[in-house]
Order: structure tokens, then C-alpha cells, then sequence
């Protein structure tokens, strides 16, 4: 059960520092590039996290609902539902509307487009309330594990 432990909370640790991340430090710096620059990295960094984080986000609820089971007869239990429940429900406000965002912004040839300029702000938004979503979730999490 420490293995689980271990890796669920680094997992769900790290995942939530890298969109973070994001939203605070890599976000703010591409809104200061000129508009070419803007849409060669925006483009680059959809790519390379819109490649990989679908699968963290999957092995992380993998997680959460293992140790949820593990856990199912302990007082603490429901903390972990609560944070299977929101980690599920982030997933699927990503594939629902930032997912489709995140993929224009992996077409964006030459300058952004100030139609570009809204969906990137828009999607900026909607991260914040997913990041907030996440740490909600790995709160309820580390404190069921904890207790």
C-alpha cells in the first residue's frame, strides 16, 4: 500500500505542479511575444503537452480508483470517491471543450489570429478552473491517504 501511496501522490503531484505551471508562468510569457512567435510556441507546447497528458491524466484517475478500492472499508473513503469523482469530471471538461481549443491551437500557421488570440484566453480560463479542480481533488486524496 506505501508503493500506491508513493506513486499516486508524486503522480498526482507532479501532474498538478506542470499545469500550474502553465497557467502561471508559461501563459503570461506568451502573452507578451510578438504574434508569430506566440503561434509557433503555442503550437509547439499544445503538441507536446496535448500529446502526453491524456495518458497521465488517465494513469492518475487509475490511481485514484485504486486506491479507492483498497481503501473502501476505511472512514476515509469518501474523500477518495469525492476525488475520483472531480479528477473524472476534469477529464471531461478537457475532452469537451479545451481538447477542440487545444487543437486549433496546434494548427496555427504564421501569426495568431486574433480569433485565436479569444480561444487562447479562453482556454487560459478554463485551465485555471481545471488546475483549481485538481487541487481540490489531490487535497481530498492526500488527505484520505494520510489519515
Amino acid at each position: 500500500m506505501f508503493i500506491l501511496d508513493l506513486i499516486t501522490t508524486l503522480s498526482i503531484g507532479m501532474l498538478i505542479g506542470v499545469e500550474f505551471c502553465v497557467s502561471v508562468f508559461i501563459n503570461p510569457i506568451l502573452d507578451r511575444l510578438d504574434p508569430l512567435t506566440q503561434a509557433h510556441l503555442m503550437r509547439d507546447f499544445a503538441k507536446r503537452l496535448g500529446g502526453a497528458m491524456p495518458f497521465w491524466y488517465g494513469f492518475n484517475l487509475l490511481l485514484l480508483i485504486t486506491e479507492s478500492v483498497f481503501r473502501r472499508q476505511q472512514p476515509n473513503a469518501a474523500l477518495l470517491y469525492t476525488a475520483v469523482t472531480l479528477w473524472a469530471l476534469t477529464i471531461l471538461m478537457t475532452v469537451l471543450i479545451l481538447v477542440p481549443i487545444n487543437n486549433r491551437m496546434m494548427q496555427l500557421e504564421g501569426a495568431i489570429s486574433e480569433q485565436s488570440k479569444r480561444d487562447h484566453g479562453k482556454w487560459d480560463t478554463l485551465h485555471r478552473l481545471r488546475v483549481v479542480a485538481l487541487a481540490a481533488a489531490a487535497i481530498c486524496a492526500f488527505i484520505a491517504i494520510g489519515m
